[in-house]
């Protein structure tokens, strides 16, 4: 099968090209490098030993991507390409639409010019807004706090009416909890331009002396220890997950929630990142930041059930290879 990754050079993108290739797929990659490093190709032809082919092309340009399913006879598409910064989005609303669900929208359209109708898109749990109880099913209600994650709703409901409107589309929606880690060579991880947005790049980067000190927003929440808890997943079991997603596709909308099914929370992480590595992370207590809720962890029994998947590698492992990848990386 010829599969085509859409933001393949970014960091879940990459660890999921590295199983599928692993798998005996023909990947074809889609990234303009907004929040990625062309070196990243080159790390997973290292990691994987075979080759594959490359656009350097943006979503949001139809004509460039009609050439691509011109030049290949593309079976799925699995859809990571988009913005993902969530205080970003407050700040340049029009921005993310634009971006996120333009591209999307182009996606899909040139697909169905060419007859091929099974996709898997990256989606969030931001989509869940704020649960009433936990741990998250997939026929929870949706509603978000963001703009960043309102992009990802609209995605899910476009791609959920072109099913309605055509049955022999095969659409799966895959919302992912936090993922953190990196492939155990080191040779590719998470390593977003400019200041870090996510926990785990942060925390490295001041394990490091490259930043000051971690600020963790609210020690005051209904949790363990006052932090928030948030449900950690190891980015190459995340990418597991869309290489079974592609092995299990059937017509229909299939959403599934890729996470570990516990939380833990910003302290237990920081802290299992120190003793790991035996290393200091400086950190401040600062003000709660407003859009962020208490508490999210997935049920992801579905997925396991539908698609035998479920996640493997434990937060020790996670930390592990996120310092492992910021020290051999740069």
């Amino acid at each position: 099968m010829n599969i085509l990754v859409t933001g393949g050079a970014g960091y879940i993108g990459s660890h999921t090209c590295v199983e599928l290739i692993n798998s005996g797929y023909k990947v074809i990659i889609i990234d303009n490098f907004s929040n990625s490093n062309p070196k990243v190709l080159d790390q997973i032809k290292k990691i994987t030993t075979k080759d594959f082919i490359f656009y350097e092309i943006d979503l949001c340009d139809k004509e460039a991507l009609e050439g691509v399913f011109y030049n290949h006879n593309i079976d799925a598409v699995i859809h990571f390409a988009g913005l993902k910064a969530v205080g970003e989005s407050v700040q340049q609303p029009l921005k993310y639409y634009k971006n996120n669900v333009m591209s999307s929208i182009n996606l899909v359209e040139v697909m169905l010019e060419n007859n091929v109708k099974n996709i898997v898109f990256s989606s969030s749990a931001t989509v869940y807004g704020k649960p009433e109880q936990l741990p998250i099913t997939e026929d929870f209600p949706t509603g978000t706090t963001n703009p960043y994650g309102e992009t990802k709703l609209m995605i899910e409901r476009i791609y959920t009416d072109l099913y309605k409107s055509d049955h022999q589309w095969s659409i799966s929606l895959l919302r992912y909890f936090n993922p953190i880690g990196a492939h155990e060579s080191g040779l590719i991880g998470e390593n977003p331009k400019g200041v870090p947005n996510n926990l785990m790049p942060y925390v490295t980067k001041v394990a490091k002396g490259d930043l000051e000190k971690l600020r963790i927003f609210g020690d005051d929440y209904n949790t363990i220890d006052g932090t928030g808890v948030r449900d950690y997943i190891h980015v190459v079991d995340l990418a597991k997950g869309h290489a079974k997603a592609i092995e299990n596709l059937k017509t229909g909308v299939n959403i599934y929630n890729l996470g570990t099914g516990h939380g833990t929370s910003v302290l237990q992480l920081v802290n299992a990142f120190m003793t790991v590595n035996e290393v200091t992370v400086p950190y401040e207590i600062v003000d709660r930041r407003s859009g962020d809720i208490a508490a999210c962890y997935a049920d992801a029994t579905k997925a396991k059930k539908e698609l035998g998947w479920r996640a493997e590698k434990d937060i020790k492992a996670m930390v592990k290879d996120a310092w492992n990848f910021e020290i051999q990386a740069h």
